[in-house]
Parts: structure tokens; C-alpha cells; sequence
């Protein structure tokens, strides 16, 4: 006899019915999985959108760098509004797909890198930058590439058990960090060396700040999907 069916047997007509009314009603609580998955995948794919304006930027004349701008930053209130839902929901939900915790940092760090990257994007237009030094060029490049594997790792949540397939978008996108680590201290290293403007070095400098914290948030969230992967393995 199973240890369920030991309990029910011990349970009075009363109690049983009461237990069944409980777990029908906790039935109606439990959410579909599916729906902070969505949310999830939603964030994350309109990030993408969002770096694959970024790497418009360094290109884009000073005329058009406003629409340019404009355009990310509607990415970003989206991501904000899409980021309101999932707390909603985590305030609403009585049993989540995963730890409440791990909802709550995933979403944060998400829109983390949003607003790093916003930042940057606008402050690359009200700064009349009149060009985009190589570097900033490949932390751009650097950062798209640790967001679509972060889209990719997302869009695997719903098969935790492909672990083998979430580790290796895991490690690109630590790898990626550590290449952005490497480009910043090189980019702000040659600023200080040969920029003899300060006010550009101070512009520059935290454009550079930017786009490097939003690649370290990059690694924050893939961080969060690896502590799933232990949890669910």
C-alpha cells in the first residue's frame, strides 16, 4: 500500500472530503507553466531586438541617431511593461513552474541589461559623439553575442533536462563576459593613454561602463538558469 493510500485510509469521510475540496481548489491555483515561460521567452526576444539596434548605432549619422535612440528606448519601456507582468503574476500566482526567487532574479537581471543598454544608447546621442571609437564597436558585437545565447538559454527553460544544451549557452555566455572584460580595461586603458580631451574621456568612459555592466548582467541571468539546471537536474 502506497503511503498515500495509507493516509486517505486513515482519513474520516469528513476529513477526506475536505482534502478533496483542498486539492480541487489548489488545482484551479496551480498556473500553467507556460505562462512565465512566455513571458520569459517575450523579454528576452525583444532584447534581442534591442542589441540588434545597438549595433546600428556606431554607424548611424548624427541626423538619424535620434530615431535610432527613440526606437531602443520603446524596446525598453516594452521590456519594463513585460517585466510589470511577470511580477504581477508572481504576486498573484499561488504555485510557480520554479522557485519565486529565481522568477524574481531572472526578470531583475533581464531588465537590468535593458536599461544599460538604454542608457548607453542615449547617452551616445545627447553626448554629439561624432564617432564610435573600435573598441565600443566590438563590446556592442560582444554584448549581442551573449544576448542571443541568453535568448537561446531562455527559449531551452521549458526542457531543463536538455542540461547538456543549456551548460554549453551557459558557457558562451560567461565567455562572452570575460572577452567584454577584456575589451573594457584595453578601451579605457588607450582612452586615458591618447584621449586628451577630458570631457570626451568622461563621455566615453561611461558609455564604455554601460555596455561592459550590461554584459555582466548578461552573466547575472545565465547565472539564475544555472542554478535551475541544479535544482531540476
Amino acid at each position: 500500500m502506497s503511503y498515500i493510500s495509507r493516509e486517505i485510509g486513515f482519513l474520516s469521510p469528513h476529513s477526506l472530503r475536505a482534502k478533496m475540496k483542498f486539492d480541487a481548489l489548489l488545482s484551479l491555483l496551480m498556473p500553467k507553466n507556460d505562462k512565465f515561460y512566455g513571458f520569459f521567452e517575450n523579454t528576452v526576444d525583444n532584447l534581442a531586438d534591442t542589441t540588434e539596434l545597438l549595433k546600428k548605432l556606431p554607424a548611424t549619422p548624427e541626423s538619424g541617431r535620434a530615431a535610432l535612440v527613440k526606437a531602443i528606448e520603446d524596446l525598453e519601456h516594452r521590456g519594463d511593461s513585460i517585466t510589470h507582468d511577470i511580477m504581477s503574476e508572481l504576486n498573484g500566482t499561488f504555485i510557480t513552474p520554479f522557485d519565486r526567487e529565481d522568477i524574481h532574479r531572472l526578470a531583475s537581471s533581464i531588465d537590468d541589461i535593458l536599461d544599460n543598454i538604454n542608457g548607453s544608447a542615449v547617452r551616445f546621442k545627447l553626448y554629439r559623439l561624432k564617432e564610435c571609437p573600435p573598441d565600443m564597436v566590438k563590446l556592442i558585437a560582444i554584448l549581442d553575442r551573449s544576448v542571443r545565447e541568453l535568448q537561446r538559454g531562455v527559449h531551452m527553460l521549458r526542457g531543463l533536462r536538455k542540461g547538456a544544451h543549456i551548460a554549453e549557452v551557459l558557457k558562451k555566455v560567461n565567455e562572452c563576459e570575460n572577452e567584454a572584460d577584456t575589451v573594457f580595461e584595453e578601451a579605457v586603458a588607450s582612452l586615458f593613454e591618447h584621449e586628451k580631451d577630458p570631457i570626451l574621456i568622461i563621455k566615453l568612459k561611461e558609455i564604455y561602463v554601460g555596455l561592459e555592466t550590461a554584459t555582466d548582467k548578461c552573466e547575472d541571468a545565465a547565472n539564475v538558469i544555472e542554478g535551475l539546471l541544479i535544482k531540476h537536474s
